[in-house]
């Protein structure tokens, strides 16, 4: 196996040369770089991370914390903190805590000690000793997706947190639903205790507000954030004689068990119930009818956090923050509208295909 030595020697520079252009620790000329460089590749040169680690005190290793990876919101998360991670030179050590408070606790620690240098959580609704762990210790954190210093908490954040908007993305939904004539709009809500649920309800009573509606607690129901509990909770508001003509369903997991309630009772969307969901997914656009619905930057979540999480590292002390990215509404059919014309096709001679001709 080669060593760093043998590159130096390959390429005619000495051992620190060698190791200022692998670590980008010192400027070095570009024909002595490129000289490195074509070392290394010709050498099959793979630097020793482990022994790099014990010399520099430094893993360049990033701690992911998120439940529910087979999640498609998640996954596309896992995409965006990985992507910024390996541009940045880091590596990431992944685990699930389940949404268990005692379990996210103890996957931290084990994180921790694998000497990451900082970490990317998202909590679960009862993070108290989560944060009591990370403030002991202090390790360097960013929170995704769900808030632990909600806005309005008497002072600034105590710790770095990027997520989406979820107020006023919701509340669109609602006044949609409104417009379209609907009355009586329901929503499934997530997990009690997280602040994506907190806020949701938040933007569903705006929606209400804005539209002129009543809000009636019997419309609001809790599905868990996920879908055999979303599948319980609209079952329970599916009672003759005082159902809801139109449904909000508060993630892409609980649209499922939404939709499976439906189907059971024989219910179409949107000609018995109409529905609009937050989270987009990838399949969202081949159901039949193709969902209306919230679609996060979930892929930008990840990139960010990871940008957060290098600002905290470089800048210890310097105050948290809390970003917030907009989502986009994403208009299609089950909430009631008609399918959207295609626009027709160019019939300009520029915009056909080049006819065939016969060679002279």
């Amino acid at each position: 196996m080669a060593t760093m030595a043998d590159v130096a020697r390959s390429a005619g520079v000495s051992v620190a040369t060698v190791s200022h252009v692998l670590n980008g620790t010192r400027p070095v000329l570009p024909h002595t770089r490129r000289a490195v460089l074509d070392a290394v590749e010709e050498l099959g040169y793979t630097p020793n991370t482990l022994a790099r680690s014990l010399v520099t005190s430094r893993t360049r290793t990033i701690g992911l914390a998120v439940s529910a990876l087979s999640n498609p919101y998640f996954t596309e998360i896992l995409q965006g903190v990985e992507a910024a991670a390996l541009e940045h030179g880091y590596s990431l050590l992944i685990a699930d805590p389940h949404d268990d408070p005692q379990h996210e606790r103890k996957v931290v620690q084990l994180l921790h000690e694998r000497r990451v240098e900082g970490m990317i959580v998202a909590p679960s609704a009862r993070p108290r000793e989560l944060l009591a762990y990370l403030g002991r210790h202090r390790v360097p954190a960013v929170f995704l997706d769900r808030l632990v210093d909600p806005p309005g908490n008497g002072g600034g954040p105590r710790f770095d947190q990027v997520c989406a908007q979820s107020t006023e993305p919701t509340a669109r939904l609602v006044t949609h639903l409104a417009g379209l004539g609907h009355r009586r709009i329901g929503l499934v809500a997530g997990r009690p205790g997280l602040s994506t649920t907190a806020e949701r309800i938040t933007g569903y009573r705006h929606g209400l507000a804005a539209a002129g509606l009543p809000y009636d607690e019997r419309l609001l129901v809790h599905g868990d954030s996920e879908s055999a509990g979303a599948q319980r909770a609209t079952a329970g508001l599916l009672a003759p004689g005082s159902r809801p003509t139109a449904l909000v369903t508060a993630n892409n997991a609980m649209t499922i068990g939404a939709l499976r309630a439906l189907r059971e009772r024989g219910l179409s969307v949107p000609g018995d119930l109409a529905l609009c969901c937050f989270d987009d997914f990838a399949w969202a656009d081949l159901f039949s009818p193709r969902l209306t619905a919230i679609a996060q930057p979930s892929r930008d979540i990840g990139a960010r956090a990871v940008r957060v999480l290098l600002d905290r590292l470089a800048e210890p002390d310097r105050p948290a923050r809390t970003e917030r990215l907009p989502c986009a509404f994403v208009h299609r059919t089950s909430c009631g509208c008609p399918e959207e014309p295609r626009p027709p096709e160019d019939p300009s001679p520029s915009a056909r295909e080049p006819e065939e001709r016969n060679p002279s």
